[in-house]
Order: C-alpha cells, then structure tokens, then sequence
C-alpha cells in the first residue's frame, strides 16, 4: 500500500489494515491540531480505493480483523460513497470483526438516522470521536466547530445507530485560564455521550497552528504538569458513563493510567493523587510524543 502521508490513526487500531478513503480534514479549522494542514481535504476516487480493497484481500485478506479508515473526518463522505467500500471490505477480509473511522459532531448530524443504521448494517462499527472539551468556552476558542450541546445530540444519533464511540478529551485545551472549567465540563460532557471507550490526550503546542501564535503572543498559556494531572483528576472526578473503559495511555500523556470507569474511579483517583504527591514517576519528555 502507497499512502499519502503524513498517516495517522489511533493508538488501539495499531493493528489494522489502513484504508486511505479521504485526504485530510474537511474541517481542519481547531487551532491546535496540525496534523492535516498540508493536505486538501479530497473524498479519493471510489475505484482507486475499491482497487486497494481487492490488493489488499488478495495479499492480507486472511489475517485482518480490524480495519481504519482515514485520514481525517471520512464519516463525512457520502452514504452512497461509504456503501461499496464497507460491502468490499467484508468481501475482502472474511475474518473482519470492526470497520472503524474517525467522525465529528458535525458530520454525525449531517447524516440522518437512516444513513447512520445503514452504515452500521453494512459494517461501520466503531467512531473515535475528538470533542476535546466539554467547556463551550474552550470548544469556541478551539475553533472545534461544535459545542457540547452538539455533541451529545451526536452521541445519541450514534448509540441509536449502533454504533460505539471512542472519545477523546485534551487535557490542557482550555489553558491555565478555563483549565478547571475545560476538566470537569469535559467530565461531564463524558457522562451525557456515555462512550464504549474514553481517553484523555494531553495538549501539545505544535509550530505553525494557531494556537502557537497565541502561545507565543502571551495569549495562551499551557498548564504546568501539576495542573495538567489535576485537570485529570477533576475530569475523572466528573465522569460517570454507564461503563466505559478509560485509557490515558497515549505517549502524549504524563501519567499512563487506565481502567474502568466508574467501577475503578477510585484506584484511578488514587494513582492520580500518588502522582501529584510525587510518589509516582512520570513520563519523561523525551518519551512523550504525538
């Protein structure tokens, strides 16, 4: 497979097969992100993309089980774009047990309730979605393109759908100025989506995006690790999905941690508090990534 790069993809879909459906972000507006700035946001022609379905079923079709689809929002092509990729997709690998993508609030309800429970027929399985925050502050100032009211009206299109949700909050998000208002607001933003899975990232202030022009101008100030562990305590705090599995392991976080919540939201609070305390080391910066 020959991809256009840069490729990204979650951390927990380490293992799939990669589908390049789109190139870039058809919003890439939020200020902090650079990860498709250099790309045109482009639905790929559907028989290239049913061309490397077949390659690939010919070359791997036996051993892929999961598989992604990229680059950034595809949720937002087209239902009957989506249709005979999700149909080639379950030709092409008789062993698949989840299609998974990226999504937005915005793209989730652009598509009605119909689509969405035609997507999940066909196969779709599983949406990571990035509200980033609960506050509608920080979702302004973000330029996310949704607030949170937004977002739990998604949430709800989708769990109606059948289809899970993987959601991630940015620790940080909201600066030293909203950092507790951004944390429990996205606690609480976690409880009304209620997701299958639920992970926290941590801010970083990547050259050349919007937000590091607010850095430098004194505009935006990222919170010091303490603050950043306790915006994650405060989110852990406030959080209460029916039963989610948490993760805030991604290489950009200090503290790796993870469990269920709420059956373990006292051991997390507990490891939390450790860290805080100093008992606990943590990840060094030449270990952190994107």
């Amino acid at each position: 497979m020959r991809y256009a790069e840069p490729l990204f993809r979650p951390p927990s879909e380490a293992e799939s097969f990669i589908l390049q459906a789109t190139l870039g972000c058809s919003w890439n507006a939020c200020t902090y992100c650079g990860m498709y700035r250099s790309k045109v946001y482009t639905v790929r022609p559907l028989p290239e993309v049913l061309a490397e379905i077949v390659w690939a079923g010919s070359h791997l079709g036996a051993e892929v089980r999961h598989v992604f689809v990229a680059d950034g929002d595809p949720l937002g092509m087209p239902t009957e774009h989506w249709e005979p990729i999700l149909r080639a997709l379950a030709v092409a690998f008789p062993r698949l047990r989840r299609v998974a993508t990226y999504a937005t609030a915005r793209n989730l309800l652009e598509k009605s309730p119909e689509d969405l429970r035609r997507l999940r027929d066909l196969g779709l399985s599983l949406l990571y979605i990035g509200p980033e925050s609960g506050d509608d502050d920080t979702l302004r100032r973000i330029a996310k393109g949704a607030d949170a009211a937004a977002h739990v009206e998604a949430a709800r299109r989708a769990r109606e759908a059948g289809l899970e949700q993987s959601l991630i909050f940015l620790l940080g998000a909201g600066g030293v100025e909203r950092s507790e208002a951004h944390a429990r607001a996205s606690g609480r933003l976690a409880t009304a989506m209620d997701p299958r899975f639920l992970s926290t990232l941590t801010l970083t202030v990547v050259p050349g995006t919007p937000l590091d022009t607010l850095s430098r101008q004194g505009r935006f100030t990222l919170p010091e690790v303490p603050g950043l562990l306790q915006e994650l305590r405060w989110f852990v705090e406030e959080a209460q999905p029916t039963g989610a599995i948490f993760r805030s392991n991604h290489a950009s976080n200090y503290l790796p941690i993870g469990g269920r919540l709420p059956r373990d939201r006292g051991a997390i609070l507990a490891a939390i508090d450790a860290a805080l305390g100093g008992h606990t080391p943590l990840r060094p910066e030449w270990a952190r990534g994107l």
